[in-house]
């Protein structure tokens, strides 16, 4: 290669900043060319034109030695004609922020916005130029800024890997789970704490995070747990039916995000680590003693983060979803979504179900004692099937070793017990006889244990289909004169037949002596 050609290649392939610092020292010292060559392992000619350059700078040695690589690069490497001002760049450079921020709109295309930058610029740049632009200005941004999504298009949905702490009264410290949602045109972020990865609270935090944003979009982008995904697919996966059913009770299309692919969902993956560097480190001091102390200091620092300005744009994250994103967001289901588990249980001889996870009992129409049922339940309802067939329902009770108990349901015996009542046994006693009523308010009077006098008073009724109500008002008028008061005192009379004899009404009269102590004395 002739030293012509070297120094015509040469300028397109800059020299390190420490040769060259090496050069000009060398020059300095008075060092012929030739030498410095050698000694910097470079060419003469190069060697030559840094040389030219240093001696058209006129700059003291001191001022050279002070200044960075970076500032000898533009000195020494970069042509004139590039260090001057382009007004026709700087133009289109201002205007990126807003050509982004209009790309986000839904249809927008890179064409209509070049056509409209043409229209207010005629001497712009042309379309390749345009878009080079474009790319330039994304590469140069935070890659969370990225306005790459259309609005309305996706929810991308993820947890920290980091977790926070709640601190309850009087138990131990427990830690609790983080979900992140972010919107991918808007980048609006919505963050919640919950117990666990459970597909119910994964579902809750996902509907929580609708009504933040007041619309659903078009797709949720999850990461592949078990919540939400039963089996990862290359091109399908196979979605978890709970999570299924919730999506499609908000008209949302599922797309969870490739195994061991992390750019699928890189929008969600930065919002983490940004919620832990503005909200992790604004609330990790506090002592929260629940998960709606915890949610309520979380939605604080949520709102600072959402309302502060973007990394070199003048929007937030609030202010561009208000505008852009909002409105055209799906509608939300008026109705919220109910979580529905399905077990099958067999109707016990008392005609109850037994929910396994509340140990609580719910009745069945007496007619399916025996079969084997499917109960559904959510957080608020019970309903049991008998094949497609409801046959009831109840409202869902937590209380362990309960009852939960529709009258209509039970057989006619069951039902009566549950109908016994002091006033129901007054109310049948009276139509029988006033000495029976009179009877059966005393059993009431007198028995401590309620289910004892309602038994009770249960069997000396029940006589009256047996012996008649003469005869049973007769036993109660004989058993009160001896003040005894029970169901066998009445059966043992019946038996005996010892209402039937007569019983002086009036005994002789006593002459009144002082040795005489009175029925008085023995009570």
């Amino acid at each position: 290669m002739t030293g012509d050609q070297n120094q015509k290649i040469m300028p397109n392939i800059p020299i390190k900043m420490n040769k060259l610092r090496t050069i000009i020292r060398l020059y300095e010292e008075q060092t012929g060319l030739k030498t410095i060559a050698a000694m910097a392992r470079t060419s003469r000619n190069t060697v030559k034109k840094y040389v030219q350059k240093w001696n058209s700078l006129k700059m003291t040695y001191e001022e050279f030695h002070g200044k960075s690589d970076a500032e000898l690069h533009d000195l020494f490497c970069v042509p004139a004609c590039m260090l001057q001002p382009n007004p026709r760049l700087e133009e289109l450079e201002g205007l990126m922020p807003d050509i982004c921020k209009e790309l986000g709109r839904k249809g927008a295309t890179t064409l209509q916005q070049w056509d409209k930058y043409r229209q207010n610029h005629p001497d712009g740049y042309g379309l390749t130029q345009f878009r080079l632009a474009i790319q330039r200005y994304r590469m140069i941004t935070n890659p969370s800024m990225r306005m790459e999504h259309k609005a309305g298009d996706k929810m991308f949905i993820d947890y920290t890997g980091d977790k926070l702490w709640i601190y309850p009264h009087g138990e131990s410290p427990r830690q609790v789970e983080v979900f992140v949602a972010i919107l991918g045109c808007s980048l609006l972020t919505y963050v919640e704490a919950v117990s666990s990865q459970t597909k119910e609270d994964f579902i809750s935090a996902c509907e929580n995070a609708f009504y933040y944003y007041g619309g659903v979009p078009q797709a949720m982008v999850p990461d592949n747990l078990k919540a939400a995904v039963t089996k990862a697919g290359r091109y399908e996966s196979v979605l978890n039916e709970e999570f299924e059913r919730f999506a499609e009770h908000y008209a949302v299309t599922v797309l969870p995000a490739r195994v061991r692919k992390p750019k699928d969902k890189s929008v969600v993956e930065n919002a983490v680590k940004l919620t832990y560097k503005d909200i992790f480190t604004r609330i990790e001091h506090l002592r929260c003693p629940d998960l709606k102390s915890l949610n309520a200091a979380i939605r604080s620092a949520l709102e600072i983060h959402n309302y502060q300005l973007l990394s070199r744009r003048n929007y937030s994250r609030r202010s561009y979803f208000e505008e852009i994103e909002r409105d055209v967001l799906g509608p939300l289901n008026p109705i919220r979504y109910q979580i529905k588990k399905h077990i099958m249980a067999t109707v016990g001889k008392d005609g109850y179900v037994r929910l396994r996870e509340d140990i609580h009992y719910y009745s069945v129409p007496y007619i399916y004692i025996g079969k084997k049922l499917k109960i559904s339940y959510t957080t608020s309802d019970v309903e049991i099937f008998d094949g497609y067939t409801c046959v009831a329902c109840h409202t869902r009770n937590r209380l362990e070793f309960k009852h939960t108990t529709n009258p209509e349901h039970l057989s006619p015996k069951h039902k009566a017990i549950l109908e016994w009542s002091p006033e129901t046994f007054i109310k049948q006693a009276a139509e029988i006889n006033e000495d029976v009523e009179f009877y059966i308010r005393k059993v009431l009077e007198k028995k401590r244990y309620v289910d004892q006098a309602n038994k009770s008073c249960s069997g000396i009724l029940s006589l009256a289909r047996k012996v008649g109500p003469l005869r049973l008002a007769a036993a109660c008028r004989l058993a009160d004169s001896y003040g005894r008061y029970s169901f066998l005192e009445i059966q043992d009379i019946l038996k005996t037949q010892s209402e039937l004899i007569e019983v002086p009404e009036e005994t002789a009269d006593i002459p009144e002596h002082e040795n005489i102590r009175g029925k008085d004395y023995y009570k």
